[in-house]
């Protein structure tokens, strides 16, 4: 929160202004009392918009309709003024941290809360759509807790700004895509089953820390939105069958709120809805606000701020970007010490193994099982990483089959097939069936058969009997995978850059770790990784998580990056670039992000070091 600059109004209509509480892509926020004493959020909408008679036309007409929204889980409208010469909004002030805060300092919460989240945001969207509104922007920010439970805000004004427009221009994107639903994600037009898409995200995210489809690129994010099934396998059995539902691709087979309230049932009353974590920092955001109101502080310089930084989630308004210039060349990069060590190569002569990291690499998951026994041939449906494939049968069923994925096998152990341990995860509705791949035991070849629909009598003889077939027909060499010309499917990312150069770069390297098949990272003043991924052609971020976002030119080619700085030792830089064009929506893409833990560097020369891996990975790409 920052207090009130020289020359800015007291007043906005008839709400006395306290402080700054944020400012975001849509306008400023301010903290308000009305003239009945209650506390409010005052959104002043910026210039630019201001200026376009189109928008306070729809800012107009969405007010009026988001003035019919009611309920004890909205922040209602309380005021509006789309005639001034700044157009402004306010609405009920809710003291409490945002799901994202919440999640980011106190960590998942536990199933009981995340149930009475989900019936708070149920509700809540239930008065939003019978006022005729679809939400368009219900994301972690846009959902605020408060002591008695959930308040979801910006109902309806993402909606003025965008105008009715496609959901991109001129290489930006509107909304956070790993929140996004597939319609929207396509710009297709939007239903209240966009928001109940949106949901279910937001319960993952609420039950795991993660958002379902967060990918390590907001084009990767964007790409798993509409094309790839969810890991929901950390979730306990029913809220997974409610985020299953509300994550169904086609709209019309997910339920309506009304729907989810049956679903979930009565919920007992109780005192405090939230684990003592997050309780403690609503009580810390009331203080802090009390604090304001009791002694509102006198103007000065802007740009000095004051504690309460987390309070903007309050705000109807997205996160700043601001984009930043990024220097080119080497200048800048720091040299290890001459005696450093260097750490155990990751990379050495080809493995010949068929079932080893080098041979499986380029395998092409979707020509792997063109029919399993028993169960007749297979469609390949969805493909959208090097390492996955969901494959449908004659009869509807799924399987999703994959090879050196990111992350390893969580079954238990039972018994072998073709000669590897095998570990089989057998759940409610799905069953997981793993094997390591040689010499990475990290990382697996796998089968998931889901049962959702109860099409699989037994789901884990599906998914063995898969990935048999898969391990027999990898093993004989008789997959027909030929990569394209240029193609990143084969590349070892960990033979990208020597240790070395990642040493002049990034400092004494301790450590050079594969995960998966495809991403590869150095340990050393941070962490550096590389990611070769299949996914949407990259873009400017405009997800308000990032400080700033923009283009680089790395030698001829055009990166997009992005800063985050979490706190004041640990920044981030990631940058993005386009290899190969799959076709006018998809590329596969190359990803450089540079982290560090306990640095002084600023988000600048941060990126100034990730520029130049990227450079050095650059030199061992194939010619696109």
């Amino acid at each position: 929160m920052e207090p009130l600059g020289p020359g800015e109004p007291a007043q906005i209509g008839r709400y006395r202004l306290l402080a700054a509480v944020g400012e975001g892509g849509m306008g400023r926020v301010l903290l308000g009392v009305a003239p009945d004493g209650r506390l409010a959020a005052v959104k002043q909408v910026h210039r630019r918009f201001a200026h376009d008679p189109g928008f306070r036309e729809r800012f107009r007409r969405e007010v009026d309709v988001s003035r019919l929204v009611s309920g004890a889980y909205t922040a209602a409208v309380m005021d509006a003024d789309p005639h001034a010469p700044t157009p402004w909004l306010a609405s009920v002030f809710v003291a409490g941290p945002s799901l994202q805060e919440a999640v980011d300092a106190t960590g998942p919460l536990p199933p009981a809360a995340v149930r009475r989240l989900a019936a708070g945001l149920a509700s809540a969207l239930t008065g939003v759509h019978r006022a005729g509104l679809v939400h368009r922007d219900l994301k972690p920010g846009n959902v605020l807790l408060a002591d008695d439970g959930p308040r979801v805000i910006d109902f309806g004004i993402a909606r003025a700004a965008e105008g009715g427009t496609d959901l991109t221009h001129t290489g930006a994107i509107l909304g956070s895509p790993a929140f996004m639903s597939p319609e929207q994600a396509d710009g297709r037009p939007l239903t209240p089953a966009s928001d109940v898409f949106s949901l279910g995200a937001l319960l993952v995210l609420a039950a795991t820390g993660r958002s379902p489809f967060a990918g390590v690129s907001a084009p990767q994010s964007l790409y798993n939105v509409v094309h790839t099934h969810p890991d929901l396998r950390a979730l306990p059995p029913d809220l997974r069958a409610l985020a299953e539902a509300c994550l169904a691709k086609d709209p019309a087979r997910r339920p309506t709120p009304a729907r989810l309230l049956e679903l979930l049932g009565p919920l007992p009353p109780v005192p405090r809805p939230w684990p003592p974590g997050v309780h403690a920092l609503i009580a810390r955001r009331q203080a802090e606000v009390a604090a304001v109101v009791a002694k509102p502080p006198k103007p000065r310089r802007r740009g000095l701020r004051v504690a309460l930084a987390a309070t903007a989630a309050a705000v109807v308004v997205a996160g700043t970007i601001t984009a930043v210039t990024l220097l080119d060349g080497d200048d800048g990069a720091t040299a290890a010490p001459a005696s450093t060590p260097a750490p155990t190569p990751t990379t050495s002569a080809p493995n010949p193994d068929p079932l080893g990291p080098d041979k499986l690499r380029g395998v092409d998951v979707c020509r792997v099982l063109p029919s399993v026994p028993g169960t007749g041939k297979l469609t390949p449906e969805i493909g959208v990483h090097f390492f996955a494939c969901t494959y449908e049968t004659p009869q509807g069923q799924w399987l999703e089959l994959t090879i050196g994925g990111p992350v390893s096998a969580k079954g238990a152990p039972s018994g072998e097939l073709g000669g590897l341990p095998l570990s089989v995860e057998d759940e409610t509705s799905r069953c997981t069936a793993a094997v390591p791949v040689v010499d990475r035991p990290a990382a697996t070849i796998g089968v998931e058969a889901s049962d959702a629909a109860a099409k699989f009598a037994k789901p884990c003889d599906a998914a063995k009997s898969a990935l048999g077939e898969a391990v027999e027909r990898l093993r004989a060499g008789s997959v027909d995978s030929p990569a394209p010309k240029g193609s990143l499917a084969a590349v070892d990312p960990c033979g990208l850059v020597a240790t070395a150069t990642a040493q002049r770069i990034a400092g004494p390297v301790t450590k050079v770790e594969p995960r998966g098949l495809h991403e590869c990272h150095w340990r050393a003043g941070g962490d550096v990784g590389v990611t070769l991924e299949r996914g949407s052609r990259p873009f400017v971020s405009k997800d308000p998580y990032y400080d700033s976002a923009g283009t680089v030119d790395l030698g001829g080619v055009t990166a997009y990056f992005t800063t985050k700085r979490f706190n004041p030792a640990k920044v981030s830089c990631g940058l993005t670039w386009s290899h190969r064009p799959i076709d006018e929506k998809a590329s596969e893409n190359v990803i450089v992000d540079y982290s560090t833990s306990a640095s002084t560097l600023t988000a600048e020369e941060t990126c100034r070091q990730a520029q130049d891996f990227a450079k050095a990975a650059r030199s061992g790409l194939p010619t696109p």
